[in-house]
């Protein structure tokens, strides 16, 4: 009987925040819900082709705007995200945590999901997910929309934020619990500005100056010899002699023979590519890595680069770039994936920007062998992070003296 009301209850939740395009809320029943919602939903869940939009052909077609989004979208599929408890350990057995480790929809994987947000995201400046239910009104499912198809809307008695999609059969409205929306920065309203919007004059010139560049090394190549000629001749015999002073020079190697009467006159071999092309593709460069807040070294720009600098310009990316994607895709699984009980509890997902922090097996060892035996890191904890099994005693924490738990006295820890 509980079980029952619980989910009259949800019903009741989910009626009124999807709704068709009559405004009428869907009746609280579990076939009507079942059929009105997921029969005509599945509509929006086609694959989605991100290579059909204006702005992923300049994702295609711009290799340093490629490299940017790739790194983006790559460094965030990569990141490893936890469902976590009060007690920072990881919570495993709970739906959200299924959804957001494992299998985000039957399609795809975790690394999958986060990559291709983050790769949306950094297209258009939005990204969406829909939640979608099982039977038991648990979420099942995160199904990637198309975000031109997603509009925001304020409802105007409430105030609150619904999302209005379009799909193949009409138009519906989702309420912003029901829909992760990561975006990037905006002003008054909702919707994130696109960064390739924004870069849209850098990469109009770019293209500008390497279609210049080409025609300049088209008319390099073509243009190879002067051939004079002592008499005057109509148009029909120069193209003829044209055409043998070709085929002369194709079937003998390169070798010609100057007859009496014409000169040939080989022109200097220019340098096909302007010097000034590299100092555009820099400025280029540099803008992108500016507009997606990244190092510029990211991009291929290393001038004036050294090691000490490059791991510098890396900390700062993630602290600076990766950490707040990372929080804003946190909040937005804190508020629409758990339910308040759930947060009550303190349940939360947390990314692990440290697993980018790695540095090289020196200076990963040194740093552990401190925590350890200053009892700031536990043996085994060690171990998870480099992949290795735990071993019996390594869960408590050491202090030196040498070395034994951080709980018994030194007398006790010592060994007979």
């Amino acid at each position: 009987m509980q079980k029952q009301s619980i989910i009259a209850r949800i019903r009741q939740y989910l009626g009124r925040r999807i709704m068709g395009v009559t405004g009428e809320k869907i009746k609280a029943s579990t076939n009507s819900i079942t059929s009105s919602i997921y029969s005509r939903f599945k509509k929006w869940f086609e694959p989605y082709n991100i290579f059909t939009r204006q702005s992923t052909h300049t994702l295609a077609t711009n290799e340093t705007i490629f490299a940017a989004v790739s790194r983006l979208s790559n460094s965030m599929g990569a990141m490893p995200i936890k469902l976590k408890d009060s007690s920072y350990r990881e919570v495993t057995d709970h739906w959200a945590a299924e959804l957001i480790v494992h299998e985000p929809n039957p399609n795809m994987t975790s690394f999958d999901f986060m990559r291709t947000m983050e790769t949306i995201r950094n297209i258009t400046g939005n990204a969406y997910a829909i939640k979608d239910y099982d039977d038991y009104f648990v979420p099942k499912a995160l199904w990637i929309l198309d975000p031109g198809k997603v509009t925001e809307v304020i409802e105007k008695d409430t105030r609150e934020l619904w999302y209005e999609i379009q799909g193949d059969n009409g138009r519906y409205y989702a309420h912003n619990t029901e829909v992760i929306h990561v975006k990037h920065i905006h002003g008054f309203g909702y919707r994130g500005i696109s960064p390739i919007d924004v870069l849209r004059n850098t990469v109009n010139f770019d293209a500008k100056v390497k279609e210049f560049s080409l025609e300049q090394i088209n008319s390099a190549i073509t243009a190879s010899f002067i051939l004079e000629l002592a008499a005057h001749m109509d148009e029909e015999k120069k193209k003829e002699v044209l055409e043998s002073f070709k085929r002369f020079y194709q079937e003998n190697g390169g070798v010609l023979i100057q007859e009496q009467g014409s000169k040939i006159t080989e022109l200097e071999k220019q340098n096909f590519i302007d010097t000034k092309l590299f100092e555009v593709e820099r400025i280029t460069r540099t803008r992108v890595a500016a507009v997606f807040n990244m190092p510029p070294h990211m991009l291929g720009e290393v001038e004036d680069v050294n090691y000490a600098s490059m791991e510098q310009m890396n900390l700062e990316y993630v602290q600076n770039t990766l950490v707040p994607i990372c929080t804003q895709y946190e909040k937005e699984f804190n508020r629409k994936l758990l339910l308040p009980e759930d947060r009550r509890r303190g349940l939360y997902f947390k990314c692990n920007v440290n697993s980018l922090l790695r540095g090289d097996m020196k200076n990963r060892g040194e740093f552990y062998f401190k925590g350890v035996r200053t009892g700031y890191f536990k043996p085994n904890e060690v171990r998870a992070w480099e992949d290795l099994p735990p071993e019996p005693g390594g869960d408590k924490l050491y202090m030196s003296g040498d070395l034994y738990p951080i709980d018994e006295p030194r007398e006790k820890g010592k060994k007979n």
